[in-house]
């Protein structure tokens, strides 16, 4: 399975930004969906994952009511939208992919990875 994030940029505080997860060599309706985040000096953490629809969504409570993940099966694509950002959402994001629906906030269960797209917000 291949992932191309994309969508980063630049944005004030308050600003929304979206970001895009490009999935190729596997049927894509069999992955599950996550974005994680890692700022500088910080441990890289759960951002949001999706299993197949809109209706399995998880979030990290730091997110909750501001960012939203969701998936187009037809495209083979997943995105996060972030709304209202703020300074502390500056980080490199990572869309990775797995077949589990279990725990889906750990790293350890998402054997496939995108590269990272930086989101930079100021405030």
């Amino acid at each position: 399975v291949q992932l191309q994030a994309s969508g980063g940029g630049l944005a004030q505080a308050g600003g929304s930004l979206r970001l895009s997860c490009a999935a190729s060599g596997r049927a894509f309706s069999s992955l599950r969906m996550g974005w994680f985040r890692q700022a500088p000096g910080k441990e890289r953490e759960f951002v949001a994952a999706i299993i197949w629809s809109d209706v399995n969504t998880y979030y990290a409570d730091s997110v909750k009511g501001r960012f939203t993940i969701s998936r187009d099966n037809a495209k083979n694509t997943a995105y996060l939208q972030m709304n209202s950002l703020k300074p502390e959402d500056t980080a490199v994001y990572y869309c990775a992919a797995t077949l589990s629906i279990e725990r889906l906030s750990r790293e350890s269960i998402y054997p496939y990875w995108g590269r990272g797209t930086q989101v930079t917000v100021s405030s």
